[in-house]
Protein backbone atom coordinates (compact mmCIF):
# COMPACT_ATOMS: atom_id res chain seq x y z
CA UNK A 1 0.00 0.00 0.00
CA UNK A 2 3.07 2.42 0.65
CA UNK A 3 4.70 1.64 -2.76
CA UNK A 4 1.29 2.50 -3.81
CA UNK A 5 0.87 5.97 -2.23
CA UNK A 6 4.60 6.99 -3.67
CA UNK A 7 3.21 6.74 -6.86
CA UNK A 8 1.37 9.32 -6.78
CA UNK A 9 1.19 10.39 -10.25
CA UNK A 10 0.09 7.21 -11.01
CA UNK A 11 -3.78 5.27 -11.66
CA UNK A 12 -5.09 6.22 -8.02
CA UNK A 13 -4.11 10.03 -8.00
CA UNK A 14 -5.28 10.12 -11.18
CA UNK A 15 -8.78 8.38 -9.75
CA UNK A 16 -8.82 10.79 -7.05
CA UNK A 17 -8.39 13.88 -8.48
CA UNK A 18 -10.79 12.63 -11.74
CA UNK A 19 -13.70 12.92 -8.74
CA UNK A 20 -12.68 15.88 -6.80
CA UNK A 21 -12.53 17.93 -10.23
CA UNK A 22 -15.96 16.60 -10.83
CA UNK A 23 -17.13 17.50 -7.42
CA UNK A 24 -15.61 20.82 -7.73
CA UNK A 25 -17.57 21.25 -10.93
CA UNK A 26 -20.75 20.81 -8.78
CA UNK A 27 -22.40 23.88 -8.36
CA UNK A 28 -22.60 25.83 -5.24
CA UNK A 29 -25.84 26.16 -2.51
CA UNK A 30 -27.34 24.57 0.33
CA UNK A 31 -25.89 21.18 0.44
CA UNK A 32 -22.55 22.88 0.82
CA UNK A 33 -23.53 23.84 4.25
CA UNK A 34 -25.52 20.33 4.70
CA UNK A 35 -22.37 18.35 3.99
CA UNK A 36 -20.41 20.81 5.75
CA UNK A 37 -22.21 20.34 9.07
CA UNK A 38 -23.31 16.71 8.46
CA UNK A 39 -19.04 15.96 8.45
CA UNK A 40 -18.51 18.03 11.91
CA UNK A 41 -21.13 16.11 13.86
CA UNK A 42 -19.47 13.21 12.68
CA UNK A 43 -16.52 14.36 14.59
CA UNK A 44 -14.85 11.97 17.21
CA UNK A 45 -18.06 9.86 16.69
CA UNK A 46 -20.38 12.48 18.42
CA UNK A 47 -23.06 11.49 16.02
CA UNK A 48 -23.11 7.92 16.60
CA UNK A 49 -22.98 8.14 19.70
CA UNK A 50 -26.37 10.52 19.97
CA UNK A 51 -28.27 7.90 17.53
CA UNK A 52 -26.73 4.22 19.31
CA UNK A 53 -28.37 6.72 22.87
CA UNK A 54 -31.83 7.46 20.88
CA UNK A 55 -32.09 3.73 20.31
CA UNK A 56 -30.71 3.03 23.68
CA UNK A 57 -33.89 3.92 24.80
CA UNK A 58 -35.79 0.95 23.10
CA UNK A 59 -35.22 -1.91 25.02
CA UNK A 60 -34.90 -5.57 23.40
CA UNK A 61 -33.17 -5.98 19.93
CA UNK A 62 -33.08 -2.15 19.06
CA UNK A 63 -30.50 -2.04 22.41
CA UNK A 64 -28.85 -4.63 21.60
CA UNK A 65 -28.17 -3.22 17.55
CA UNK A 66 -26.66 -0.16 19.41
CA UNK A 67 -24.41 -1.72 21.60
CA UNK A 68 -23.07 -3.94 18.10
CA UNK A 69 -22.68 -0.62 15.91
CA UNK A 70 -20.59 1.22 18.82
CA UNK A 71 -18.40 -1.22 19.39
CA UNK A 72 -17.44 -2.07 15.41
CA UNK A 73 -17.16 2.11 15.58
CA UNK A 74 -14.93 1.93 18.29
CA UNK A 75 -13.41 -1.13 16.56
CA UNK A 76 -12.90 0.87 13.35
CA UNK A 77 -12.19 4.03 14.69
CA UNK A 78 -9.12 2.20 17.24
CA UNK A 79 -7.39 0.52 14.02
CA UNK A 80 -8.22 3.61 11.65
CA UNK A 81 -6.16 6.26 13.77
CA UNK A 82 -3.81 4.17 15.53
CA UNK A 83 -2.56 1.80 12.85
CA UNK A 84 -2.81 2.71 9.05
CA UNK A 85 -2.72 6.58 9.68
CA UNK A 86 0.60 6.09 11.24
CA UNK A 87 1.48 3.14 8.57
CA UNK A 88 0.24 5.17 5.38
CA UNK A 89 0.72 8.67 5.22
CA UNK A 90 -0.55 10.86 2.76
CA UNK A 91 -1.08 14.71 2.01
CA UNK A 92 -4.83 15.75 1.91
CA UNK A 93 -6.39 17.64 -0.91
CA UNK A 94 -5.31 21.26 -1.32
CA UNK A 95 -7.76 24.12 -1.15
CA UNK A 96 -6.55 24.98 -5.08
CA UNK A 97 -8.74 21.58 -5.39
CA UNK A 98 -11.96 22.39 -4.54
CA UNK A 99 -13.82 26.17 -4.15
CA UNK A 100 -12.95 27.93 -0.93
CA UNK A 101 -16.24 28.45 0.28
CA UNK A 102 -16.88 24.63 0.13
CA UNK A 103 -13.58 23.31 1.63
CA UNK A 104 -13.23 22.29 5.44
CA UNK A 105 -11.32 25.14 8.06
CA UNK A 106 -9.54 24.09 9.60
CA UNK A 107 -8.44 20.79 7.64
CA UNK A 108 -7.25 17.95 9.81
CA UNK A 109 -3.51 17.67 10.20
CA UNK A 110 -3.25 13.54 10.68
CA UNK A 111 -2.82 11.33 7.43
CA UNK A 112 -5.50 11.24 4.76
CA UNK A 113 -5.32 7.97 4.26
CA UNK A 114 -7.39 6.19 5.42
CA UNK A 115 -11.05 8.31 6.18
CA UNK A 116 -11.72 7.58 9.70
CA UNK A 117 -14.84 9.53 9.74
CA UNK A 118 -15.87 6.68 6.75
CA UNK A 119 -14.71 3.76 9.10
CA UNK A 120 -16.51 5.08 12.00
CA UNK A 121 -19.99 5.85 9.81
CA UNK A 122 -19.77 2.43 7.64
CA UNK A 123 -19.01 -0.02 10.80
CA UNK A 124 -21.58 1.81 12.86
CA UNK A 125 -24.34 1.06 10.07
CA UNK A 126 -23.18 -2.34 9.15
CA UNK A 127 -23.25 -3.42 13.00
CA UNK A 128 -26.69 -2.05 13.69
CA UNK A 129 -27.83 -3.84 10.87
CA UNK A 130 -26.50 -6.83 11.36
CA UNK A 131 -28.97 -7.30 14.65
CA UNK A 132 -31.88 -4.84 13.19
CA UNK A 133 -31.89 -4.84 9.03
CA UNK A 134 -33.94 -2.44 9.33
CA UNK A 135 -32.72 0.52 11.17
CA UNK A 136 -29.38 -0.38 9.81
CA UNK A 137 -31.00 0.38 6.61
CA UNK A 138 -32.32 3.51 8.07
CA UNK A 139 -28.63 4.65 8.97
CA UNK A 140 -27.08 3.44 5.43
CA UNK A 141 -28.03 6.62 3.47
CA UNK A 142 -26.42 9.09 6.69
CA UNK A 143 -23.37 7.01 6.70
CA UNK A 144 -23.41 7.03 2.96
CA UNK A 145 -23.92 11.02 3.50
CA UNK A 146 -21.12 11.57 6.09
CA UNK A 147 -18.59 9.27 3.97
CA UNK A 148 -19.50 11.79 0.82
CA UNK A 149 -19.09 14.85 3.43
CA UNK A 150 -15.44 14.13 3.65
CA UNK A 151 -14.55 14.56 -0.17
CA UNK A 152 -17.24 17.18 -0.61
CA UNK A 153 -15.44 19.18 1.75
CA UNK A 154 -11.97 18.32 0.76
CA UNK A 155 -11.32 16.39 4.00
CA UNK A 156 -10.15 13.10 1.93
CA UNK A 157 -9.35 11.82 -1.74
CA UNK A 158 -11.94 9.32 -2.31
CA UNK A 159 -9.93 6.58 -2.49
CA UNK A 160 -9.14 7.37 1.55
CA UNK A 161 -12.72 6.98 1.94
CA UNK A 162 -13.21 4.18 0.13
CA UNK A 163 -10.49 2.35 2.27
CA UNK A 164 -12.13 3.87 5.45
CA UNK A 165 -15.15 2.23 4.37
CA UNK A 166 -13.31 -1.07 3.88
CA UNK A 167 -11.67 -0.93 7.01
CA UNK A 168 -15.23 0.20 8.79
CA UNK A 169 -16.84 -2.89 6.98
CA UNK A 170 -14.30 -5.34 8.44
CA UNK A 171 -14.73 -4.23 11.91
CA UNK A 172 -18.38 -4.79 11.43
CA UNK A 173 -17.81 -8.58 10.57
CA UNK A 174 -15.37 -8.80 12.95
CA UNK A 175 -17.75 -7.79 15.78
CA UNK A 176 -20.54 -9.96 14.60
CA UNK A 177 -17.71 -12.95 15.60
CA UNK A 178 -17.59 -11.37 19.26
CA UNK A 179 -21.28 -10.08 19.22
CA UNK A 180 -23.18 -12.91 17.28
CA UNK A 181 -26.64 -12.47 16.60
CA UNK A 182 -28.43 -15.40 18.84
CA UNK A 183 -30.48 -18.22 16.80
CA UNK A 184 -33.96 -18.42 16.84
CA UNK A 185 -35.35 -20.67 20.33
CA UNK A 186 -37.05 -24.01 19.29
CA UNK A 187 -40.66 -23.99 18.93
CA UNK A 188 -42.55 -25.10 22.36
CA UNK A 189 -43.68 -28.59 22.48
CA UNK A 190 -45.36 -30.33 25.76
CA UNK A 191 -46.35 -33.94 26.32
CA UNK A 192 -49.71 -33.64 26.25
CA UNK A 193 -52.09 -35.56 28.60
CA UNK A 194 -56.00 -35.38 30.41
CA UNK A 195 -56.21 -34.34 33.88
CA UNK A 196 -59.39 -33.73 36.18
CA UNK A 197 -61.39 -30.80 34.68
CA UNK A 198 -61.80 -28.34 37.66
CA UNK A 199 -65.04 -26.54 36.65
CA UNK A 200 -65.20 -23.37 39.08
CA UNK A 201 -62.37 -25.06 40.88
CA UNK A 202 -64.31 -28.11 41.91
CA UNK A 203 -61.80 -30.46 43.47
CA UNK A 204 -58.95 -28.47 43.18
CA UNK A 205 -57.34 -27.87 46.77
CA UNK A 206 -55.04 -24.06 46.74
CA UNK A 207 -51.79 -23.82 49.16
CA UNK A 208 -50.70 -19.43 48.79
CA UNK A 209 -48.25 -18.44 50.51
CA UNK A 210 -48.33 -15.36 51.93
CA UNK A 211 -45.21 -14.61 51.73
CA UNK A 212 -45.19 -14.10 48.08
CA UNK A 213 -44.29 -11.80 46.03
CA UNK A 214 -47.61 -10.20 44.78
CA UNK A 215 -49.42 -11.65 48.10
CA UNK A 216 -51.77 -9.19 48.89
CA UNK A 217 -54.86 -8.97 51.61
CA UNK A 218 -57.30 -9.78 48.47
CA UNK A 219 -55.50 -11.83 47.14
CA UNK A 220 -57.01 -14.93 48.32
CA UNK A 221 -60.97 -13.29 48.35
CA UNK A 222 -59.89 -13.09 44.30
CA UNK A 223 -58.59 -16.66 44.10
CA UNK A 224 -62.04 -17.59 45.79
CA UNK A 225 -64.00 -16.15 43.11
CA UNK A 226 -62.18 -16.98 40.52
CA UNK A 227 -62.29 -20.76 41.87
CA UNK A 228 -65.84 -20.43 43.92
CA UNK A 229 -65.57 -24.77 44.51
CA UNK A 230 -62.03 -24.72 45.61
CA UNK A 231 -60.57 -25.29 48.86
CA UNK A 232 -58.28 -22.46 49.62
CA UNK A 233 -55.73 -22.73 52.47
CA UNK A 234 -53.73 -19.38 53.46
CA UNK A 235 -50.09 -20.24 54.27
CA UNK A 236 -49.06 -18.04 57.03
CA UNK A 237 -45.65 -16.40 57.90
CA UNK A 238 -44.80 -18.63 60.77
CA UNK A 239 -46.31 -21.88 59.23
CA UNK A 240 -43.83 -24.18 57.28
CA UNK A 241 -44.85 -24.46 53.59
CA UNK A 242 -44.20 -28.20 52.96
CA UNK A 243 -46.63 -28.66 56.10
CA UNK A 244 -49.42 -26.34 54.89
CA UNK A 245 -49.25 -27.58 50.95
CA UNK A 246 -49.51 -31.19 52.40
CA UNK A 247 -52.42 -30.03 54.60
CA UNK A 248 -54.03 -29.44 51.36
CA UNK A 249 -52.53 -32.26 49.10
CA UNK A 250 -54.02 -34.71 51.71
CA UNK A 251 -57.25 -33.26 52.14
CA UNK A 252 -59.99 -35.30 51.23
CA UNK A 253 -61.69 -34.78 47.42
CA UNK A 254 -59.00 -33.46 46.46
CA UNK A 255 -58.57 -34.39 42.98
CA UNK A 256 -55.67 -31.56 41.96
CA UNK A 257 -53.33 -29.29 44.03
CA UNK A 258 -53.32 -25.74 42.89
CA UNK A 259 -50.22 -23.29 43.93
CA UNK A 260 -49.84 -19.48 44.44
CA UNK A 261 -46.59 -18.37 45.16
CA UNK A 262 -43.12 -17.96 43.82
CA UNK A 263 -40.54 -20.83 42.40
CA UNK A 264 -39.56 -22.25 46.13
CA UNK A 265 -43.28 -22.60 46.91
CA UNK A 266 -44.28 -23.89 43.06
CA UNK A 267 -41.42 -26.67 43.28
CA UNK A 268 -42.57 -27.58 47.10
CA UNK A 269 -46.12 -28.15 45.67
CA UNK A 270 -44.67 -30.05 42.70
CA UNK A 271 -42.80 -32.78 45.47
CA UNK A 272 -46.16 -33.19 46.87
CA UNK A 273 -47.81 -33.28 43.72
CA UNK A 274 -45.13 -36.00 42.73
CA UNK A 275 -45.36 -37.86 45.97
CA UNK A 276 -49.78 -38.41 45.55
CA UNK A 277 -49.70 -38.25 41.66
CA UNK A 278 -51.87 -35.30 41.92
CA UNK A 279 -51.80 -33.14 38.65
CA UNK A 280 -50.41 -29.61 39.31
CA UNK A 281 -52.18 -26.37 38.65
CA UNK A 282 -49.55 -23.47 39.20
CA UNK A 283 -50.81 -19.95 39.22
CA UNK A 284 -47.98 -17.12 39.29
CA UNK A 285 -47.72 -15.32 42.13
CA UNK A 286 -44.60 -14.94 43.30
CA UNK A 287 -41.53 -11.75 42.31
CA UNK A 288 -40.21 -15.13 39.99
CA UNK A 289 -42.63 -17.45 38.58
CA UNK A 290 -40.01 -19.36 35.79
CA UNK A 291 -42.17 -22.44 35.85
CA UNK A 292 -45.40 -21.16 35.36
CA UNK A 293 -44.15 -19.36 32.34
CA UNK A 294 -42.98 -22.46 31.13
CA UNK A 295 -45.79 -24.74 31.57
CA UNK A 296 -47.82 -21.54 29.36
CA UNK A 297 -49.76 -20.19 32.87
CA UNK A 298 -47.83 -16.87 33.43
CA UNK A 299 -51.67 -15.18 33.59
CA UNK A 300 -54.83 -16.36 36.18
CA UNK A 301 -57.31 -16.41 32.95
CA UNK A 302 -54.62 -18.71 31.17
CA UNK A 303 -54.72 -21.38 34.55
CA UNK A 304 -58.30 -21.02 34.94
CA UNK A 305 -58.62 -21.74 31.21
CA UNK A 306 -56.54 -25.25 31.87
CA UNK A 307 -57.52 -26.17 34.86
CA UNK A 308 -61.82 -26.00 33.32
CA UNK A 309 -60.67 -27.77 30.42
CA UNK A 310 -58.49 -30.67 32.29
CA UNK A 311 -55.52 -29.56 29.56
CA UNK A 312 -52.11 -31.35 31.15
CA UNK A 313 -49.32 -32.27 29.82
CA UNK A 314 -46.34 -34.00 31.73
CA UNK A 315 -42.68 -32.65 32.98
CA UNK A 316 -39.79 -34.19 34.55
CA UNK A 317 -38.30 -33.39 37.35
CA UNK A 318 -34.58 -33.21 38.73
CA UNK A 319 -34.12 -35.51 41.80
CA UNK A 320 -31.62 -34.07 44.31
CA UNK A 321 -29.87 -35.83 47.36
CA UNK A 322 -28.14 -33.28 49.12
CA UNK A 323 -25.73 -34.40 52.08
CA UNK A 324 -25.04 -31.37 54.47
CA UNK A 325 -23.83 -30.78 57.85
CA UNK A 326 -21.52 -31.89 59.99
CA UNK A 327 -18.94 -35.03 58.97
CA UNK A 328 -19.66 -36.57 62.65
CA UNK A 329 -23.76 -35.46 62.52
CA UNK A 330 -24.86 -35.83 58.80
CA UNK A 331 -27.97 -34.39 57.44
CA UNK A 332 -29.72 -36.26 54.07
CA UNK A 333 -32.31 -34.17 52.27
CA UNK A 334 -33.94 -35.66 48.99
CA UNK A 335 -35.68 -32.55 46.90
CA UNK A 336 -37.65 -31.89 44.00
CA UNK A 337 -35.74 -29.74 41.20
CA UNK A 338 -38.30 -28.16 39.17
CA UNK A 339 -36.21 -25.50 37.02
CA UNK A 340 -32.32 -24.52 38.28
CA UNK A 341 -29.87 -25.12 40.67
CA UNK A 342 -26.65 -23.29 41.31
CA UNK A 343 -23.43 -22.66 43.06
CA UNK A 344 -21.00 -19.95 43.17
CA UNK A 345 -21.67 -16.39 41.89
CA UNK A 346 -24.90 -17.12 39.63
CA UNK A 347 -27.56 -15.96 42.51
CA UNK A 348 -26.42 -12.67 42.53
CA UNK A 349 -25.93 -12.80 38.76
CA UNK A 350 -29.73 -13.16 38.43
CA UNK A 351 -30.70 -11.11 41.24
CA UNK A 352 -28.79 -7.66 39.70
CA UNK A 353 -30.35 -8.93 36.16
CA UNK A 354 -34.02 -9.12 37.61
CA UNK A 355 -33.33 -5.33 39.20
CA UNK A 356 -31.78 -4.05 36.11
CA UNK A 357 -34.31 -5.72 33.37
CA UNK A 358 -36.81 -3.19 33.65
CA UNK A 359 -35.14 -0.34 32.75
CA UNK A 360 -32.34 -1.79 30.89
CA UNK A 361 -33.75 -4.40 28.81
CA UNK A 362 -32.54 -8.37 29.02
CA UNK A 363 -29.59 -8.09 26.82
CA UNK A 364 -27.84 -5.06 28.05
CA UNK A 365 -28.64 -5.82 31.99
CA UNK A 366 -27.25 -9.40 31.59
CA UNK A 367 -24.23 -7.49 30.50
CA UNK A 368 -23.87 -5.18 33.50
CA UNK A 369 -25.05 -7.27 35.97
CA UNK A 370 -22.11 -9.65 34.56
CA UNK A 371 -19.84 -6.67 35.18
CA UNK A 372 -20.84 -5.90 38.35
CA UNK A 373 -21.01 -9.73 39.71
CA UNK A 374 -17.68 -10.57 38.39
CA UNK A 375 -15.72 -7.80 38.93
CA UNK A 376 -15.14 -8.01 42.82
CA UNK A 377 -16.11 -11.34 43.07
CA UNK A 378 -14.14 -14.70 43.57
CA UNK A 379 -14.53 -18.26 41.98
CA UNK A 380 -14.90 -21.43 44.22
CA UNK A 381 -13.64 -24.70 43.90
CA UNK A 382 -15.57 -27.73 43.22
CA UNK A 383 -15.29 -31.23 42.03
CA UNK A 384 -17.69 -31.83 39.44
CA UNK A 385 -17.92 -35.27 37.93
CA UNK A 386 -14.76 -35.96 39.70
CA UNK A 387 -12.84 -32.93 38.32
CA UNK A 388 -11.43 -30.24 40.27
CA UNK A 389 -12.32 -26.88 38.93
CA UNK A 390 -12.05 -23.18 40.00
CA UNK A 391 -15.95 -21.71 38.76
CA UNK A 392 -17.00 -18.33 38.50
CA UNK A 393 -20.69 -20.16 38.19
CA UNK A 394 -21.81 -23.53 38.28
CA UNK A 395 -25.86 -23.70 36.60
CA UNK A 396 -28.09 -26.78 36.44
CA UNK A 397 -31.45 -26.65 34.84
CA UNK A 398 -33.57 -29.09 34.17
CA UNK A 399 -34.13 -29.15 31.12
CA UNK A 400 -32.49 -27.78 27.75
CA UNK A 401 -32.41 -23.92 28.86
CA UNK A 402 -31.83 -21.03 26.12
CA UNK A 403 -29.72 -19.10 24.72
CA UNK A 404 -26.89 -21.51 25.14
CA UNK A 405 -24.91 -18.84 27.06
CA UNK A 406 -24.59 -17.35 30.31
CA UNK A 407 -28.24 -15.97 30.67
CA UNK A 408 -30.32 -18.63 30.04
CA UNK A 409 -33.96 -17.71 30.23
CA UNK A 410 -36.75 -19.74 28.27
CA UNK A 411 -36.98 -23.83 28.68
CA UNK A 412 -39.28 -24.49 25.36
CA UNK A 413 -40.00 -28.22 26.40
CA UNK A 414 -40.40 -29.61 29.72
CA UNK A 415 -39.44 -33.87 29.19
CA UNK A 416 -36.79 -33.72 27.22
CA UNK A 417 -34.89 -35.65 30.29
CA UNK A 418 -32.11 -33.58 30.45
CA UNK A 419 -29.85 -31.75 33.06
CA UNK A 420 -28.22 -28.76 31.56
CA UNK A 421 -24.62 -27.69 32.95
CA UNK A 422 -22.88 -24.60 32.69
CA UNK A 423 -19.82 -24.01 33.60
CA UNK A 424 -17.72 -20.38 34.00
CA UNK A 425 -14.51 -21.65 35.28
CA UNK A 426 -11.71 -19.66 36.46
CA UNK A 427 -8.65 -22.52 35.66
CA UNK A 428 -7.51 -20.66 32.68
CA UNK A 429 -4.83 -17.75 32.93
CA UNK A 430 -6.45 -14.18 33.21
CA UNK A 431 -9.55 -15.92 33.66
CA UNK A 432 -11.22 -12.35 35.26
CA UNK A 433 -9.90 -10.17 32.11
CA UNK A 434 -10.88 -12.79 29.70
CA UNK A 435 -14.53 -12.79 31.40
CA UNK A 436 -15.19 -9.91 31.30
CA UNK A 437 -14.12 -9.30 27.69
CA UNK A 438 -16.24 -11.96 26.91
CA UNK A 439 -19.09 -9.74 28.85
CA UNK A 440 -18.34 -7.01 26.67
CA UNK A 441 -18.28 -8.40 23.25
CA UNK A 442 -21.38 -11.13 23.84
CA UNK A 443 -19.51 -13.99 23.48
CA UNK A 444 -19.75 -15.76 26.87
CA UNK A 445 -21.23 -18.02 25.25
CA UNK A 446 -18.78 -19.73 22.82
CA UNK A 447 -15.37 -19.12 24.97
CA UNK A 448 -13.24 -20.90 26.01
CA UNK A 449 -13.69 -20.45 29.65
CA UNK A 450 -17.82 -21.27 29.77
CA UNK A 451 -18.15 -25.18 29.50
CA UNK A 452 -21.78 -26.36 28.18
CA UNK A 453 -22.69 -29.91 28.13
CA UNK A 454 -26.20 -32.09 28.48
CA UNK A 455 -26.42 -34.99 30.80
CA UNK A 456 -28.20 -37.39 33.58
CA UNK A 457 -26.54 -37.45 36.32
CA UNK A 458 -24.09 -34.89 37.97
CA UNK A 459 -22.31 -35.01 41.30
CA UNK A 460 -20.68 -32.14 43.09
CA UNK A 461 -18.46 -31.81 46.29
CA UNK A 462 -16.85 -28.79 47.28
CA UNK A 463 -13.10 -28.60 47.07
CA UNK A 464 -12.35 -26.94 49.98
CA UNK A 465 -15.20 -26.65 52.80
CA UNK A 466 -18.75 -26.80 52.73
CA UNK A 467 -20.79 -25.16 49.63
CA UNK A 468 -24.19 -22.88 49.12
CA UNK A 469 -26.15 -24.57 46.73
CA UNK A 470 -29.16 -22.75 45.65
CA UNK A 471 -32.26 -24.91 44.18
CA UNK A 472 -35.08 -23.38 42.57
CA UNK A 473 -33.99 -20.05 44.56
CA UNK A 474 -34.08 -21.70 47.88
CA UNK A 475 -30.47 -21.38 49.55
CA UNK A 476 -29.00 -23.99 51.14
CA UNK A 477 -25.54 -23.76 53.33
CA UNK A 478 -22.95 -26.37 54.72
CA UNK A 479 -23.82 -28.83 51.78
CA UNK A 480 -20.82 -30.87 51.73
CA UNK A 481 -22.37 -33.07 48.64
CA UNK A 482 -25.11 -33.32 46.12
CA UNK A 483 -26.14 -35.50 43.59
CA UNK A 484 -28.75 -34.55 40.36
CA UNK A 485 -30.59 -37.09 38.45
CA UNK A 486 -33.88 -36.91 36.14
CA UNK A 487 -37.09 -38.76 37.17
CA UNK A 488 -38.94 -39.03 33.76
CA UNK A 489 -42.34 -37.96 33.31
CA UNK A 490 -42.84 -37.62 36.82
CA UNK A 491 -45.26 -34.56 37.10
CA UNK A 492 -48.59 -33.97 35.55
CA UNK A 493 -49.06 -30.08 35.59
CA UNK A 494 -52.15 -28.08 33.58
CA UNK A 495 -50.96 -26.19 30.64
CA UNK A 496 -52.95 -25.02 27.79
CA UNK A 497 -50.53 -25.66 25.67
CA UNK A 498 -51.40 -29.11 26.38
Amino acid sequence: MRSMLRKAPGRLSKFDRKLVRAVSNLPGGGHDDFFRRLSAAANKGKLWFCVAGAMALVPGKTRRAAVHGLIAQGVASAVTNLVFKTLLPRTRPLPEHLPVFRFVHPQPTSSSMPSGHSASAVAFALGVGMVRPALGAAVAPVAAGVAYSRIHTGAHWPSDVLFGSAIGAGAAMVTRKWWPVRPPFPETRRAAVRAAELPEGEGLGIAVNTLGGSYADETVDALQKTFPKAYIKKIAPDEAIDAGIAQVATRPGIAALGVWGGDGTVGAAAAAAVERSLPLLVLPGGTLNHFARDAGTPTLVAAVQAGSRGEAAVADVGHVSVERGRADSPEHLELIMLNTASIGLYPNLVRRREQLQPALGKPLAGVVAMFRTFAAGTPTTLIVNGVRHRLWILYIGRGRYYPRDHAPLVRPVLSDGILDLRMITADEPFARLRLLWDVLTGTVGTSGITHLSETDRITVEPGNGPMVLAVDGEVMPGVRSVEFTVRRDALTYYSPLG
